[in-house]
């Protein structure tokens, strides 16, 4: 399956230090391809490393749990470039996740067969922050 992005490049301010792209993509776990993408500015290998997971882990929940794996359901990812953050906004179009499940801690089973995502995230990124409905993730790493 061809995967298709759309892309709008905005510059605010009329200052090219201060940038955001909005992408969209279908909800599917097929992840690489629009991962590199996103990431495509960043040249730090350890600081790309670090940040790929984390993204690939909140695309991951909102194709999951968001989206329900309902490809015919959209990604919209919005990367903003400041002279000192990387800011990632994910939204999906699910009901959102309820505040106290946004929990970023292990599962109390070694063994659970999921339960990490979420503590994951928080490890990747310096700021996390979500929408009040739950279905925006906002994740940054300073620059």
């Amino acid at each position: 399956m061809l995967k298709t992005f759309s892309l709008k490049i905005l510059y605010l301010l009329d200052k090219p230090t201060f940038s955001w792209v909005q992408f969209t993509s279908p909800s599917t776990l097929q992840l690489s391809p629009f991962i590199k993408l996103l990431l495509e500015p960043l040249r730090d290998p350890q600081e790309l490393n670090r940040i790929e997971l984390g993204l690939h882990e909140a695309l991951v929940n909102a194709v999951r749990h968001g989206n329900s794996c309902d490809p015919t359901k959209m990604l919209r990812v919005r990367r903003i470039m400041t002279p000192n953050w990387f800011i990632l906004q994910i939204q999906d179009q699910g009901e959102g996740l309820p505040s106290y499940s946004r929990i970023s801690s292990l599962p109390a089973q070694v063994d659970a067969e999921s339960g990490r995502g979420l503590f994951l995230i928080h490890e990747c990124f310096d700021d996390v922050r979500w929408s009040a409905k739950g279905n925006r993730l906002q994740i940054a790493c300073r620059r």
